[in-house]
């Protein structure tokens, strides 16, 4: 070949409004000559300028070369290369731009070389690579089963909105791209309430950021927006927006207002026989957090009337004291480490030999009793058990009594709940299952949200106890309670994995709603001033992996089970979504299928579900609502926690932008 293996280490496409260079460095003389042909076409080859249009491709090199980066002259060469009929062609169109492009035989040959020929020779990344750039042009194959919706259009995205809402859009993701408005944003709303008063806030919010992320206060005020949603071929994923973060258990002072129904339990410290009053909890929310079950029911009660196979979404900590659910999920953290310190070869497996000696060591030998109860609780076939087996044996309610026989005060001990915990988490699970219960007669699908790491574990322990009983195999076809997962966390895939076997082995159906996560600022902190490591993943690029490998696990998991398997992948990414279109037809998913949907939070991402409802895939909208005083903490931290609020307003506020200017240039010409 006329060029064998080009040898360019790095080649920077610099970009200005006045100037487009192409600049090369670690060149040879005759590299230059290769250079040439790329510069006699350069403003053929480079697109409008854009910064969605810069394309950058990461290489592997040789071991004793250098890391480095080509441009995306590659990308547009190969669109270049791929969009001509024939090498002989004349001319070819880019279709990123509708520039044509001037070519000949020699050129498309020195394309050719340089593109393939650093694929094979490991130098370039193929094309196809999952770590492409994500605003790439929609690939479309015809014989593609689901196309790639267009997310770029911008009418089409915004068709149902009137000018009223897409100015009140523009207004509210503006005020979010004011850093000190967002990051203060609490502190503020408490200081207008007390200078103007609830009436004057609560209108001046119903007008701005409420009225704009939030469909109303009550099921009568969201019904409009619900009905304009399924008329553009949404669904709606009704989420009553009541949410706790335990930090107001520990601010508030409510003594007059609490006094009949405070509870209060004392937990003794590591060496002390006798109760010392470490922390009291003041819980007076039994009462509230009945009310919160008649409200998720009426949630339910609601999409069931909506829609068909709809959705509702609920929160743990409105159902018990967030505190209690912290300790809740440490006494579940200590059960597991009990797992890893019998397992003492660490295969995976506890032998009957390993449980034996476990037992010796951290357990009374006298208790007979006791090794009898264990044994028919984690060991009962006098086999080994490996950890599913062992965790699906081991209640929190089961503690007390293990903890019983334990040698010495260790963390195991702390953590088991007393009486009076064990009766209120025994109140949580109750008031699960009469919303698991009620979602399952109505035929809705019950979303159990994610929430703060240190209130999963609880989380996830009532969730599997729910999905056991009412995703059964035998009393449905399809999973009633889904679980959540949020892909930042370090261990999500492999709970992921670990809940899928689960499900397989317990014989029931497996849901999951995939997010990316919303307390990323606050689990670090938190993580930071207890000196653990971080739960989050270190990169970003490392989320975005973990996201989309489950996405295409759980596709696969559902074509190789006997059982039903279905995954929401709830995501504000485009990328993510075109990945999880193409893993589609690659695996052979229909778009109408149950086995996934798309979702995206009211209010946002206009682009993505219009443009998903468009097209026929099963698009859907998290729709918040509640009174404004309750809703807006929700909002707030959002705005603060969540990069797709901060980080993704920019592209929303070109895109209503571009269509009000629209609309305003229709008008004129009309006039006119």
């Amino acid at each position: 070949m006329l060029f064998r293996k080009p040898k360019i280490k790095e080649m920077l496409l610099l970009r200005s409004a006045s100037k487009r260079v192409v600049s090369l460095t670690g060149t040879s003389t005759k590299q230059w000559g290769a250079a040439n042909v790329l510069l006699q076409h350069r403003s053929a080859f480079l697109p409008p300028l854009t910064t969605s249009s810069i394309h950058t491709f990461t290489c592997r090199p040789p071991p004793t070369t250098p890391h480095f980066q080509t441009s995306d002259f590659h990308k547009t060469a190969r669109c270049a290369l791929h969009s001509s009929t024939s090498p002989s062609s004349s001319t070819t169109t880019l279709p990123s731009s509708g520039r044509t492009l001037s070519s000949s035989p020699a050129s498309h040959a020195f394309l050719n070389g340089i593109l393939h020929e650093e694929e094979e020779a490991g130098l370039l990344q193929p094309s196809n690579h999952r770590h492409r750039h994500r605003h790439r042009p929609p690939h479309n194959n015809q014989d593609d089963p689901n196309p790639t919706p267009d997310f770029n259009n911008a009418e089409a995205a915004f068709q149902s909105k009137s000018t009223v809402e897409l100015s009140r859009a523009l207004l509210s993701f503006g005020l979010c791209q004011i850093p000190p408005l967002v990051r203060h944003s609490e502190s503020l709303l408490k200081l207008t309430r007390a200078l103007a008063g609830d009436t004057m806030t609560d209108a001046l919010l119903k007008n701005t950021l409420f009225g704009h992320f939030c469909a109303g206060e009550d099921e009568t005020l969201i019904q409009p927006t619900i009905t304009k949603l399924q008329e553009a071929g949404i669904g709606s994923i009704l989420d009553f927006a009541a949410e706790d973060d335990g930090e107001q258990h520990n601010h508030t002072n409510k003594e007059q207002d609490t006094a009949k129904h405070t509870t209060k339990i004392e937990v003794a410290p590591m060496g002390t026989t006798h109760a010392v009053k470490v922390r009291v909890y003041d819980y007076d929310s039994e009462a509230k957090c009945d009310r919160h079950v008649e409200t998720f029911q009426k949630c339910i009660e609601d999409v069931a009337n909506l829609q068909a196979d709809g959705y509702a979404a609920m929160k743990v900590t409105a159902l018990v004291n967030p505190i209690l659910l912290e300790r809740m999920s440490r006494a579940i953290v200590e059960a597991q480490n009990l797992f890893a310190k019998f397992d003492q070869d660490q295969d995976g497996f506890i032998s009957k030999e390993e449980f034996e000696r476990g037992l010796h060591l951290y357990f009374k030998d006298e208790d007979l009793q006791f090794k009898e109860r264990m044994e028919q609780m984690v060991c009962p076939n006098k086999q080994s058990v490996d950890y599913i087996t062992w965790s699906m044996s081991l209640a929190p309610h089961d503690l007390p009594q293990i903890t019983a026989g334990c040698r010495e005060n260790g963390p195991l001990c702390m953590t088991a709940p007393t009486e009076e915990e064990v009766e209120l988490i025994e109140r949580m699970y109750e008031r699960g299952h009469i919303l698991a219960k009620t979602a399952s007669e109505h035929g809705t699908r019950l979303l159990v949200d994610a929430e703060q790491a240190r209130f999963q574990p609880a989380i996830d322990n009532l969730v599997l106890d729910l999905q056991r009983t009412y995703n059964a195999t035998h009393t449905t076809d399809i999973p009633i309670i889904y679980n959540t997962y949020q892909c930042y966390l370090k261990d999500a895939g492999d709970r992921l994995k670990t809940d899928v076997e689960r499900s397989e082995r317990h014989n029931y159906h497996f849901g999951a709603k995939l997010v990316r996560g919303a307390y990323m600022e606050s689990e670090r902190a938190l993580a930071a001033a207890k000196g653990d490591p971080s739960p989050i993943h270190d990169t970003l690029q490392d989320t975005h992996d973990c996201y989309n490998d489950s996405v295409k696990f759980l596709l696969k998991h559902s074509k190789t089970s006997n059982k039903t398997t279905e995954v929401m992948c709830a995501t504000h990414n485009q990328e993510t979504i075109e990945l999880a279109i193409e893993a589609m037809n690659e695996i052979g998913i229909d778009r109408k299928a149950q086995t996934i949907c798309f979702a995206q939070l009211f209010g946002m991402m206009d682009n993505l579900t219009y443009k998903l409802g468009h097209t026929g895939f099963r698009a859907y909208k998290y729709v918040p609502y509640g009174p404004v005083k309750m809703v807006m903490p929700y909002l707030l931290r959002r705005a603060n926690e969540n990069s797709a609020i901060a980080g993704g307003a920019p592209k929303e506020l070109e895109m209503i932008t571009n269509e009000l200017k629209r609309r305003l240039q229709s008008k004129l010409q009309f006039l006119n």
